[in-house]
């Protein structure tokens, strides 16, 4: 079994030295999706819900996110992202989220990437959930990672 990194030898959470790794390029990509009604759907394809343009909020949110993780995520190192892009497309009956970050730095963006996917989909969800209360989100994943000792990963 591998040795967990964020736990020393006595068990205890820590935040890991990343001091003496290589500065490299990273890239994190997260995708997930909101499950909805139809017309919820169909009204934040059409920008017709009464709290505004719901994709233009969550892409903005999802952003925010990302740089705010290691504020979230206790263990997280604070880094300087070089690229938040939240992307959105509204599907019959859901809306799917990708969000990809990149830094130069010592650790990767995956989890700015996990976190800029949730909030962006809770931010749809807080936008329309006056149409469907009943949306459900799933699907959250990590789908591709680059960068670091560990190079490129790509999701099966």
């Amino acid at each position: 079994m591998p040795r967990l990194t964020h736990l020393d030898a006595a068990g205890a959470a820590h935040m890991i030295d990343v001091g003496g790794k290589a500065v490299t390029r990273r890239a994190a990509t997260a995708t997930g999706r909101i499950a909805m009604s139809a017309g919820a759907a169909a009204a934040i394809r059409e920008g017709t819900t009464k709290k505004g343009d719901v994709l233009a909020t969550a892409r903005i949110a999802g952003i925010l996110a990302a740089k705010r993780t290691s504020e979230l995520i206790p263990l997280c190192h604070p880094l300087p992202l070089d690229r938040v892009a939240i992307d959105l497309v509204v599907e019959d009956m859901a809306v799917a989220v990708t969000a990809t970050a990149a830094t130069e730095g010592r650790t990767g963006v995956e989890m700015e990437a996990m976190t800029a996917a949730c909030v962006a989909l809770l931010t749809i969800y807080d936008m329309a959930k006056a149409i469907d209360p009943a949306m459900v989100i799933g699907e959250v994943r990590l789908t591709e990672k680059t960068g670091g000792k560990s190079g490129h990963w790509h999701a099966p």
